[in-house]
């Protein structure tokens, strides 16, 4: 075995060129394809962390305006939703709706405790926003049904809002004390891990903010969950029902699409899904086809090779080298280059994709209502990278041994007559 290497090591350096360029496209084919799998992964992650936040299975209901007179009404009314609007919701499409609620902006308003202050939005939400949004309570409670009953003032902050307010203490030791809003006291309940995701920075009580801030039964945006739409054509048939039913209480036409904006964050997700499914597919063709790459390379260059030396192998058969030892030679000297220059190569796509996820991996854009990061992870599976390099060894290996064969089979007088 020791010969066999020195042999190797003996042919790889009176042939640098051709043992750097088959190194070359083997450790190109392994860096691509990781680099290309890392970088997707990223935007599939940053895509999926700012859905989590969010079921899937509902719909959020906004007002829009009209695009077609109606009943002697001109177009371009703007329709404001109302309280019949959730009552309708929930009463009449009870067997498919589970959780209904609304979600009542109040913009500009100025948050105080002593002489720390903030100006922010206040969402008036009901008890079931925290079940349709998720969001996470560190501490203190949420809106409950009395607190909507009674119009109670109360406030959930969250976390970066408290410190902002209580920047000398914990942050959480401001719950359960009373702040301005205005010139209004509120008592802060509940405090929640800021997710960025959102407009609101605090929440309060639907019926406290409509009565509050003079909103009558402005219902601001209806939100619900639903249950029984398995795929597109049944979200699509529900929707067209409930947007008649809706334009219908506001004396808009059944098909006017623009009375009321429906964001269906079910099909939204299948959408998001085929689109992922889309670019994974994309970059591991793109990916695979880089890998090929590297493996006609390594045969090529293999091909060569054995052209090279077949006179060589001719000289070794008529000194008595069976078939088997030339071709064992080939096999290990494929077997070694594709390994080696293949372990560099997932080694520098693997470095790469950590380089990718400091630079980008934790980086947050402006999305218009909040911060996002929209590259997460930018990472691949070490597994794959294995599996990778295992397949262009083999390929690689496969690709030298037909040349190899027909070379171990030429008789020596043959052989030693070639050019």
């Amino acid at each position: 075995m020791n010969d066999i290497l020195s042999e190797i090591w003996a042919t790889a350096r009176n042939n640098k060129l051709r043992t750097i360029l088959t190194g070359f496209a083997v450790a190109w084919g392994i860096f691509m394809l990781i680099t290309l799998l890392g970088a997707g992964n990223g935007l599939i992650n940053g895509i999926t962390q700012q859905t989590e936040g969010r079921f899937n299975n509902t719909m959020v209901v906004y007002g829009g305006t009209t695009s077609q007179p109606y009943n002697g009404l001109k177009e371009g009314r703007y329709i404001r939703l109302k309280n019949s609007d959730i009552a309708i919701t929930g009463s009449e499409f009870s067997g498919i709706v589970d959780e209904v609620g609304a979600m009542l902006y109040t913009s500009n308003l100025t948050i105080s405790n002593g002489q720390h202050y903030l100006t922010t939005w206040i969402a008036g939400v009901g008890p079931n926003h925290n079940k349709i949004n998720k969001v996470e309570m560190l501490v203190g409670r949420f809106i409950n049904k009395i607190d909507i009953d009674e119009h109670r003032k109360v406030l959930i902050l969250s976390n970066k809002q408290a410190q902002e307010l209580n920047p000398d203490g914990d942050y959480k030791s401001l719950l359960g004390k009373w702040v301005k809003v205005n010139a209004f006291a509120f008592r802060v309940v509940g405090i929640f891990k800021d997710d960025e995701n959102g407009r609101a920075d605090a929440f309060s009580a639907y019926s406290t903010i409509q009565t509050i801030f003079g909103r009558g039964d402005d219902a601001g945006r209806i939100e619900f969950t639903f249950h029984g739409l398995p795929d597109e054509e049944s979200n699509e048939a529900f929707e067209n029902i409930y947007r008649a039913r809706i334009n219908a209480n506001h004396q808009a036409a059944p098909e006017d699409r623009s009375a009321i904006w429906l964001w269906n964050r079910f099909t939204d997700n299948l959408q998001m899904q085929s689109g992922m499914d889309i670019i994974r597919t994309f970059l591991w063709i793109v990916g695979l086809f880089t890998l090929l790459s590297g493996i006609v390379g390594v045969g090529n260059i293999m091909l060569i090779t054995v052209k090279e030396r077949t006179r060589e192998f001719g000289i070794r058969k008529a000194i008595g080298a069976r078939p088997w030892s030339i071709l064992k030679m080939i096999i290990i000297e494929s077997v070694i280059i594709t390994t080696f220059f293949g372990y560099i190569g997932m080694v520098l796509g693997v470095v790469a994709t950590e380089v990718m996820d400091r630079q980008f991996g934790h980086s947050e854009y402006d999305m218009g209502w909040g911060s996002e990061s929209i590259f997460v992870n930018p990472t691949v599976d070490i597994a794959i990278c294995i599996e990778a390099t295992i397949v262009l060894v083999v390929a690689g290996t496969i690709a030298g041994l037909i040349p190899s064969i027909k070379a171990a089979r030429i008789r020596p007088i043959n052989a030693l007559n070639s050019n």
